[in-house]
């Protein structure tokens, strides 16, 4: 078997290949994250990708490979963000049934990734909703409330609704099975590691 040191001209350095707590690190990926993928022996973040069970760690890191601001892959990440946060939907509306500026911030955050709304909508619907789930995912929210430009912004208030979906849960055991359920969401639109 030829490694990448073996394959090196005579006099050039030879190219080593990163491994996937390497990459992550120097992404400044979680702690927890860097920890899983070393105790799960991920030869590599495709494999790692595939069971990952955390979809707030997979919508990090799709965040991350999405792009500059304006890129068409940002749109992406809105879209799965949104999906994983309408699992909290139920709850949050059992609880405040007369407060609907989730709902339609996640609807105004879906139609911009579609082309189907402005940048000013989508501002306004997430200032009206950050009060709301300023309680499940206050560092979510903080991190939306920072947001200077437009698939940033819809990108950070999908991810602060996404977290909030995960951390609506009280039980450990369900908190699991609902980010899960967010891996898989973000899994249907990003079939493989995104790049």
């Amino acid at each position: 078997m030829s490694t990448p040191d073996a394959d090196a001209p005579a006099g050039e350095k030879p190219i080593r290949m990163k491994t996937p707590i390497t990459h992550l690190s120097e992404i400044s990926a979680c702690s927890d994250a860097v920890a899983w993928v070393r105790e799960a022996k991920s030869e590599s973040l495709e494999a790692a990708w595939l069971k990952c069970e955390r979809g707030d760690w997979m919508l990090w890191y799709a965040g991350k490979k999405a792009g500059p601001v304006g890129d068409e892959k940002r749109k992406k990440l809105v879209l799965a963000a949104c999906a994983c946060a309408r699992l909290a939907l139920p709850i949050f509306e059992k609880r405040y049934p007369d407060n609907k500026c989730v709902r339609e911030c996640l609807d105004t955050a879906e139609k911009w990734a579609r082309n189907e709304a402005t940048l000013e909508a989508l501002q306004v619907s997430r200032r009206n909703c950050y009060a709301a789930y300023a309680a499940y995912a206050a560092y979510a929210a903080d991190y939306a409330a920072a947001a200077y430009a437009a698939d940033y912004a819809a990108a950070a208030a999908a991810y602060a609704a996404a977290a909030a979906a995960a951390y609506a849960y009280d039980a450990d055991a369900t908190k699991k099975k609902v980010l899960k359920e967010c891996a898989d969401i973000v899994r249907t639109f990003y079939l493989e590691l995104p790049t």
